[in-house]
């Protein structure tokens, strides 16, 4: 994948028109945690979806990987390419964060 830009994406709301502000993800042990839909994003014809999980006080974030199920549901799921994950973390800190042009 290769890096994107900036002016390549464009942050959407599907996710919170659907389920409103707040998401529920079932972890492979079957633990349930809720998440605060931070942000969506698009970039190319995938989507994004940054997530903050509301019993964590920290900056950290999550971003997951919106996909349409064969039944056309909407899914998240976990952004397993290393390269991926850098390129799009890094560019949601860029369209959060704006680097003044030097």
């Amino acid at each position: 994948m290769s890096d994107f830009s900036v002016h390549q994406a464009a942050w959407t709301n599907r996710l919170k028109e659907i389920f409103g502000p707040t998401v529920e993800l079932e972890d492979e042990d079957g633990t349930t945690s809720v998440y605060d839909l931070t942000a969506e994003f698009v970039v190319g014809d995938q989507s994004y979806a940054v997530l903050q999980s509301v019993d964590d006080k920290s900056e950290e974030y999550d971003i997951l990987k919106v996909v349409t199920s064969a039944e056309g549901n909407l899914e998240l799921v976990t952004i397993d390419d290393d390269e991926e994950w850098e390129n799009i973390a890094e560019l949601y800190d860029e369209m959060t964060f704006p680097q003044d042009e030097i």
